[in-house]
């Protein structure tokens, strides 16, 4: 399928699908007249792409992932158990920094209810 096909599908811009092939995290080939054309599995290639770009992963680290996770899993396969200490690590990152975003929530709350006498 053509860039603008995945774009479609998926609901990201062909901009960031360009930016994900220069990263080294989708492959497209190259038709004779010199378009991208992409595999059926990049659709989900790029789900993944998104899920793990929420999570605050950089693309560095996702393309290190990427080749472990199966084309419609959300694990990482077998083959790839190096990857579980940094994702661990990650996932300490995450939790740490919602702890800070609940905590910082909580003082605009009470702030707010001063404020408006509730």
């Amino acid at each position: 399928m053509r860039i603008s096909e995945l774009s479609r599908r998926t609901g990201v811009s062909p901009r960031a699908l360009r930016y994900y092939e220069e990263q080294g995290l989708l492959a497209p080939g190259r038709s004779r007249g010199g378009y991208r054309e992409y595999a059926e599995t990049a659709v989900h290639t790029v789900g993944h792409i998104r899920l793990l770009l929420s999570a605050g992963l950089g693309t560095t680290v996702i393309a290190e992932i990427l080749p472990c996770v199966p084309d419609e899993a959300t694990t990482i396969a077998p083959t790839c158990p190096e990857l579980i200490d940094g994702l661990v690590g990650e996932r300490a990152r995450i939790t740490e920094s919602i702890e800070r975003l609940t905590a910082a929530r909580s003082v605009l709350d009470r702030l707010i209810g001063a404020g408006t006498g509730g």
